[in-house]
């Protein structure tokens, strides 16, 4: 069984699928971490708010009430620039930095499973991926879950707090907006992902402990018949691959 030839097992159809879910999850996770449109104001309410995002607020000639000096923000600017630093402390609650911590840690351990899942779909590099190929699924199992954990706390903690009165100004002229409604269906994706590889990973460490008790076998039994055994478990694994 050489790579030349082609013959080693291929990637099964529920890792493949369960990879797909997770790369069309990371990109709504990537729309939802970059976009800044997470909550808006109503456009015929005609709000100084517009809209924000985990990184980003946009006024229109907005005035805070607690500002001394009369000064109107304008615009949309990052969270940490030099324009928002005399209300970063409204801007950025304690809540918000929470949400912030959640999303990213998502967003990283959902590029690390791809990444992961990735180099066991392409059999790269073909020997570690064939030997450890159970392990790689159940690593890349519990990053997709924590991920999907991360974000329904995410999604949640900010939903819950959205509407807070000590934080934007007049929240009923407001509405979540679709960079938050992509984090919920990233969430929902992850959490099918992580059910698919869960089970695959289960179906490759039965497989890994199969092949040792036939590699046993084969000290105590007849070299021929035993690898007549070792050929029929090859055909089945690849059987089930497909």
């Amino acid at each position: 069984m050489t790579a030349t030839d082609n013959e080693y097992p291929k990637a099964s159809n529920a890792t493949l699928i369960g990879a797909s879910i997770t790369y069309v999850a990371g990109l709504f996770l990537l729309l939802s971490f970059a976009g800044p449109y997470w909550i808006e104001s109503y456009p015929e309410m005609l709000s100084s708010f517009k809209h924000m995002g985990l990184w980003e607020y946009c006024f229109d000639r907005f005035r805070f009430p607690s500002y001394q000096f009369d000064k109107l923000f304008h615009g949309c600017h990052y969270i940490f620039s030099q324009e928002f630093y005399v209300i970063r402390e409204w801007l950025l609650p304690g809540w918000l930095m929470a949400v912030q911590s959640f999303v990213t840690l998502a967003f990283m351990l959902s590029l690390i499973s791809q990444v992961i899942l990735a180099c066991v779909i392409v059999r790269w590099p073909l020997r570690t991926v064939l030997r450890y190929e159970w392990v790689l699924v159940s690593a890349a199992f519990v990053m997709v879950t924590i991920s999907s954990v991360f974000l329904f706390l995410g999604v949640a903690v900010f939903g819950g707090n959205c509407y807070r009165r000590d934080w934007l100004l007049y929240p009923s002229f407001n509405v979540l907006s679709w960079s938050y409604a992509f984090a919920v269906i990233a969430f929902i994706m992850f959490g099918a992902a992580a059910i698919l590889l869960y089970l695959e990973s289960r179906k490759l460490y039965e497989l890994r402990l199969e092949a040792k008790n036939l590699v046993a076998q084969m000290q105590h039994s007849q070299p021929e018949h035993a690898l007549h055994q070792l050929r029929d478990q090859l055909q089945q694994q690849r059987q089930w691959n497909m």
